[in-house]
């Protein structure tokens, strides 16, 4: 398999999968600033720096690095005029577009009737007020593009919160307010690849966010085919099979989904559960470029499959 990787030079996921892979695939390396499109009587191409990303056998997307809106509009064209030359790309575009949107991203989650925290998205501060005393007076301010915890703000006091509002507006950022879910702790980054699905339990005594990012510890966990299913419902929601959903066990007794990650990181996994999970992202995709699809095909919600539990 000749696989191009959109990853920095740095990338400790590209020294992974290059590792995982040996002699027995050509991992190319590429970023998003590279790519080319030419259209002409010859039809549409797209390369990144030599590589002609026509000519390989899948695509798979490991950053998403930011840009204006010119660059990440194109980026994404690019990535969807080679799906549709039948180059398969992991994840597909439109799910990445729907990922990396907080907004659109939770919307179709509620849609698909998974249970997510009550959220209100506005513009300004006295709507924003409004949705903080809707929403309880405590409530998690999120940027609408960001990951691993960054950017996150609790606010449960009147005054704190308009000042945030008033900060926020002023470098037009949109207001997106969701509630704060009393939990254990702990929350769950169930990871799904192919058929598999693996799963750590992320705890943090000292913050409340459970991200790795900010201090989690983490532990090998046996997921449930309740949390599997729910985690595939919600990776399909967005159409992502290659993704790390995140599960929150809240104290009202109720598990919610709080985010689909459709660029998901395994270092912490891969040591936490001592599994090789580059080998088997290698695997799924070896598989997708057998099939010539972005890996939606026969992606059920529920499936639990042999071996589909979580290692340990």
């Amino acid at each position: 398999m000749r696989l191009v990787v959109l990853a920095s030079p740095e990338s400790w996921y590209l020294a992974d999968l290059r590792r995982a892979a040996g002699q027995r695939h050509e991992i190319l390396r590429a970023s998003f600033s590279q790519l080319v499109s030419r259209l002409d009587e010859q039809g549409c191409t797209i390369a990144a720096g030599d590589v002609d990303l026509a000519a390989v056998d899948g695509v798979l997307v490991r950053t998403m690095p930011p840009g204006s809106l010119e660059q990440v509009v194109f980026r994404m064209d690019a990535l969807a005029r080679l799906e549709a030359i039948g180059v398969p790309v992991v994840n597909p575009p439109k799910g990445l577009e729907a990922a990396v949107d907080k907004y659109l991203a939770l919307a179709r989650l509620q849609a698909a009737g998974l249970p997510t925290p009550r959220t209100i998205v506005c513009q300004t501060v006295d709507d924003a007020m409004a949705a903080f005393e809707r929403l309880g007076g405590d409530v998690v301010i999120k940027p609408l593009f960001g990951s691993e915890g960054r950017g996150l703000v609790r606010v449960t006091e009147d005054a704190l919160a308009l000042r945030v509002f008033k900060a926020l507006v002023q470098v037009q950022s949109v207001l997106y307010l969701q509630e704060f879910l009393p939990h254990p702790g702990f929350d769950l980054r169930l990871f799904l690849v192919g058929e598999r699905a693996l799963a750590m339990k992320r705890t943090n005594l000292n913050d409340w966010r459970t991200n790795v990012a900010q201090g989690a510890i983490t532990e090998p966990f046996e997921a449930t085919d309740e949390m599997i299913g729910l985690a595939r419902s919600a990776a399909l929601a967005l159409g992502t099979p290659l993704a790390g959903v995140d599960l929150l066990p809240a104290r009202d007794g109720r598990l919610y989904v709080l985010e689909v990650n459709a660029v998901p990181g395994w270092k912490a996994l891969a040591a936490t559960l001592q599994v090789d999970v580059a080998a088997l992202v290698l695997e799924h995709l070896q598989e997708v470029c057998r099939r010539g699809d972005g890996g939606l095909s026969g992606y059920m919600p529920g499936n639990s499959p042999a071996g589909g539990r979580s290692a340990s």
